[in-house]
């Protein structure tokens, strides 16, 4: 996984990458520690596509311009899927799983 470290990279990725995905992840909370935990494992086994995260507490106006730009309301954590520049699903809390991640993705594929 690669973490976001300012505005500009996620405006990159929403110009360049097909598909990606955004963990939104909190670096206080325990769901989300368990979230992180499962999209490390899942990105280790799907190398071909890349997840990437921002830390709610670093990148807030990161978070909230996600939130804003594309409605979806703000969790944490939250996996959003990115395909050509727009959110095509998302998933908060207990649900950010590898499983559901696959499903996401083979559903917009």
């Amino acid at each position: 996984m690669n973490k976001l470290t300012d505005s500009t990279e996620l405006t990159q990725l929403l110009t360049n990458e097909e598909t990606f995905f955004l963990l939104k992840n909190s670096t206080t909370c325990p769901v989300s520690s368990d979230a992180f935990q499962e999209m490390e494992t899942y990105a280790k086994a799907n190398e071909t596509l890349p997840v990437f995260y921002l830390n709610v507490q670093e990148l807030r106006d990161v978070s909230n311009k996600v939130a804003e730009d594309f409605g979806i309301k703000h969790e944490s954590p939250q996996l959003i899927l990115f395909k050509q520049g727009k959110a095509v699903w998302n998933t908060s809390h207990w649900n950010v799983t590898g499983k559901n991640a696959e499903e996401a993705v083979a559903e917009f594929s």
